[in-house]
């Protein structure tokens, strides 16, 4: 399939979420056998780990239709980059999705981290939510004029970018993805999804428009 069918048919599943309409295709014993010697997926999706970010669920899709990666605030590094470069060259996926949310705890820790007066995070969370650092660094930046400190910085305009600096990371750090992109044969989404209402908007779109 090419980059905007697929899109258009998670689109149509996150349709039929928001609408409490789900099909809850391909979850039963039937597709698990069918799976059980390989597996051929629509999708992969990087995504951040929070609970409530369930891929299959918010997309209404079921077992073999996405290849997830996911980490805290999708963040990229050596294990993720290897994930999506093996669904790109190995599963040959037409379409990465990176998905982010509102109100993202990793990114709230990000913002925290200028406050001088909080207690510093432990390492490995530290290092974690380092990458979306630059993020809240440009979004203060750019409000810098209207007096904008990391206690009104916008979270959700935080998020915004760091989702944006996500794409174009995978795109700079991986050769094997920027070219699929280019030949044509991949499309990338970064989308951000909507916790209360359940709605997924996409935010930028590569090879994959509709």
């Amino acid at each position: 399939m090419i980059p905007a069918d697929v899109w258009n048919q998670m689109l149509d599943g996150n349709r039929r979420f928001v609408e409490n309409a789900p099909e809850h295709p391909h979850q039963d014993a039937g597709r698990r056998n069918e799976l059980a010697a390989s597996q051929a997926p629509r999708a992969a999706l990087f995504g951040c780990s929070d609970s409530r970010l369930a891929a299959e669920i918010i997309f209404d899709m079921g077992l073999g239709d996405l290849f997830v990666v996911r980490n805290a605030g999708q963040v990229t590094g050596e294990s993720i980059m290897g994930s999506l470069e093996y669904a790109v060259e190995v599963l040959r996926v037409p379409l990465i999705v990176v998905l982010s949310h509102d109100a993202c705890g990793a990114v709230r820790a990000a913002i925290d981290s200028f406050d001088i007066d909080k207690d510093p995070l432990p390492p490995y969370i530290w290092r974690l939510i380092a990458p979306i650092v630059p993020a809240v660094q440009s979004e203060l930046r750019a409000g810098s004029d209207e007096g904008v400190t990391h206690e009104t910085v916008s979270a959700e305009n935080v998020g915004r970018r760091h989702l944006e600096q996500t794409v174009a990371s995978i795109l700079r750090h991986s050769e094997l993805i920027s070219e699929a992109v280019a030949e044509g044969r991949l499309g990338i989404v970064g989308a951000n999804y909507r916790l209360a209402e359940g709605k997924v908007e996409p935010r930028v779109v590569l090879g994959a428009e509709q």
